[in-house]
């Protein structure tokens, strides 16, 4: 049956292969075998059920607790061609009833349903006519007491598979499963753990950030300026905290739209929609938002707060980037938002769960203080054991130097203690800077030796410091009706001259991704036909797609077809509109080509091996023309690590590259003598034993050159 997969993947999709783990899915499912899935959000799941619905016979059922999914992929899958439709509780009665109607003689491939569905007796009655060759359970963690978001409408879904006149295959479908909920998982729907199949949490177009000890508000808003044409969610832990921050985008004239529980269902919808048209640029909400938002040109994930655990912050922060393209997710942490987080879980009414609610918060605090690469800390939470830096994210790119603050953090923590360490953060700093504050006279702070002797700062920056030196563990907060600051044993180190205390220079913010004319010209094409179809955008084609298009330059049918994304079906919908505006663009703007990125150049899409393309090739030849690493990603709109890995990958292939230019002459000792002390077997007993500037890319790059030395 597997043999029917790639021709219908490349007809309805416009895809040349599966990525990685997708065929292994669906060989396991047309197997006849019960089957598990795990893959990071954006990493593709829904072609793992709905290339199987298409090659078997009768309809395959998906269960997802995601409404807004559901729309989005079925609206997705009518486009190329697929006959599908939902049928959850934003349908009236009626409607629902047709729908199953037309289930019932055969009309759909794929039926989308929500998990409360089954506990109707009727439903199931229904269900049980049709012919249902495979379930697909998404969410599938849901179905796990140990899991983040359990869900006790899961449970039902043991009771249809077991009660269809014929039993269906099952696959089960999550992003953020733990090796705890894998079990489970395979424990509740019969699924051999052997058929499990995992791709790794990794995602390599994501860069994760923690911002910590710095005016959150002002790097939101630079942030945003900075990337004003670009798609994002902001997520805050409060109803309150999302219409505050809101009400501050609108007042900087941002497209901002807004989402949680406390607004009606006919604002929430308008605000969402607004949203997937790419109306508003900016969704700001509560973790309400975006579970199933199939939305796949959301550039930047921002949290706003620390969220209660790691499943619920990988999840949130992977809605960015589905398209594969580069994006960001990005951590404003404060000491506060701990403190939220408690107050949440203790407002839970599940009391059996709170010792595991509080450890989970735990290691979310840990992620947000380690100095080590922030995905390796990811994978190493969902139980992945070989893990390296990722290259890529915050920790690992910090370049930025450090200034001795020891003086100004002494000064800080002296005042807290003379205070009695019974106060506040804003007391504290007013008393610091010389406020002439009601409170701060009346209490009798003026006469301290500490009053004034920051006066050169305002109370905001003081503030921030403080928020600094709490980040750091050297002032601890009391929690109460008023939270008071306290100097920690760490902090009492400081005091007594027997540690220094450095500050990092503020992150500034960047720019996702680089302007392009042409690209700008296509998302408005893509807009008005969006418009037109009553559709979001990323429907018509993705951000990837576009961007393909800029690089491919298709000026006919057949050249268009080439283009990742594009089918028979879209083709024939919306070839000729696309393929005139790069021709009229071409035509205006002469030196658009030469200024490309070398890309690949087939006259045909060939149908190659899951992840495997020429890139390597492409940054080989720029190396070759002596062009730096730096250079060679700036060309080719890539990752730094990304062309690191090229070059590596070539020279296991034999091809020639020169990394003696990469490794500094300082550093060629030192790597020698970590490689006798460490061995050749792996990699971070050698880094250990090496500078932090030594990167894992000249450790490979250096065992690589003095092999060919032999």
């Amino acid at each position: 049956m597997f043999e029917k997969a790639l021709p219908l993947l490349e007809s309805h999709f416009g895809y040349s292969s599966f990525r990685t783990g997708q065929e292994q899915a669906i060989r396991s499912v047309l197997s006849g075998e019960n089957t598990i899935t795990v893959m990071p959000t954006g990493g593709g799941k829904s072609i793992c059920y709905q290339i199987p619905a298409l090659v078997l016979s009768g309809t395959t059922i998906v269960i997802s607790p995601l409404i807004s999914l559901m729309k989005d992929q079925v609206d997705a899958l009518i486009q190329v061609g697929i006959p599908a439709t939902f049928i959850n509780s934003s349908l009236s009665y009626s409607e629902a009833n047709k729908r199953m109607h037309e289930a019932i003689q055969g009309n759909y491939k794929l039926l989308y349903i929500a998990p409360e569905r089954l506990e109707s007796r009727e439903f199931m009655e229904d269900l049980y006519s049709m012919d249902i060759p495979l379930v697909a359970v998404d969410e599938a963690h849901c179905i796990s007491q140990w899991g983040h978001d359990f869900r006790p409408s899961y449970r039902h879904i043991q009771q249809l598979i077991n009660s269809l006149p014929q039993r269906p295959m099952v696959l089960a479908l999550t992003a953020t499963a733990t090796p705890k909920v894998r079990e489970d998982i395979c424990d509740l729907l019969d699924i051999n753990e052997e058929n499990t199949i995992i791709t790794g949490f990794e995602r390599e177009n994501l860069s994760f950030t923690v911002i910590k000890g710095q005016d959150r508000d002002k790097y939101l808003k630079d942030y945003l300026k900075k990337n004003e044409k670009e798609a994002g969610i902001i997520y805050a832990a409060t109803r309150k905290n999302v219409d505050q921050i809101y009400e501050k985008l609108l007042k900087a004239n941002i497209k901002a739209a807004r989402y949680h529980a406390g607004m009606g269902d006919v604002e929430r919808n308008r605000e969402q929609e607004r949203f997937l048209e790419d109306k508003a640029t900016v969704m700001v909400a509560t973790s309400a938002f975006g579970m199933g938002i199939d939305k796949s040109n959301i550039r930047y994930v921002v949290h706003y707060q620390q969220p209660k655990n790691m499943e619920s912050y990988y999840q949130e922060a992977g809605r960015a980037g589905r398209d594969g393209l580069k994006s960001e997710c990005i951590l404003l942490h404060s000491s506060q938002d701990v403190q939220i987080q408690r107050f949440l879980i203790d407002q839970s009414s599940d009391r059996s769960r709170m010792t595991q609610e509080l450890a989970k918060l735990q290691q979310m605090v840990d992620y947000c203080h380690t100095e080590n690469c922030l995905q390796e800390f990811i994978l190493k939470y969902f139980g992945e054991t070989e893990t390296e830096p990722c290259g890529r994210c915050g920790n690992c790119l910090d370049t930025r130097t450090s200034i001795d603050v020891t003086k100004e953090a002494q000064m800080v923590m002296s005042c807290v203690i003379r205070m009695g360490q019974r106060f506040g953060k804003t007391i504290t700093a007013q008393v610091l800077t010389g406020s002439k504050n009601k409170k701060v006279t009346e209490m009798g702070f003026d006469r301290l030796p500490t009053y004034g002797i920051m006066k050169d700062r305002s109370s905001k920056d003081v503030s921030d410091f403080i928020e600094f030196l709490i980040s750091q563990e050297l002032i601890a907060i009391e929690q109460g009706q008023f939270p008071t600051l306290f100097v920690s044993p760490k902090g009492k180190d400081i005091l007594l001259g027997k540690e220094q205390v450095h500050r990092r220079e503020t992150v500034q913010v960047k720019q996702v991704s680089k302007d392009d004319p042409l690209f700008e010209v296509l998302r408005e094409v893509r807009r008005q036909i969006a418009e037109t179809e009553k559709v979001p955008p990323f429907v018509i084609f993705s951000d990837a797609s576009l961007k393909d298009m800029c690089a491919k330059l298709p000026k006919s049918t057949e050249e268009f077809l080439q283009v990742s994304g594009v089918g028979e079906l879209k083709l024939k919908k919306y070839g000729l509109e696309f393929i005139q505006a790069i021709r009229t663009f071409c035509e205006t703007n002469v030196d658009y080509q030469s200024e490309l990125v070398p890309v690949e150049k087939t006259p045909k899409k060939p149908a190659k091996k899951a992840g495997v393309t020429d890139s390597h090739l492409e940054s080989l030849k720029l190396h070759q023309g002596n062009f730096s690493i730096a250079e060679i990603a700036e060309q080719r709109d890539l990752a730094v690590s990304t062309v690191e890995t090229h070059l590596l990958q070539c020279a296991q292939q034999g091809l020639a590259v020169d990394f003696s230019k990469y490794i500094p002459a300082e550093y060629m000792p030192l790597l020698e003598n970590a490689l006798v002390q460490a061995g050749r077997d792996r990699l971070k007993p050698i880094k250990e034993l090496l500078p932090e500037e030594v990167s894992y890319f000249m450790i490979k790059a250096y065992v690589y050159f003095i092999s060919k030395m032999k």
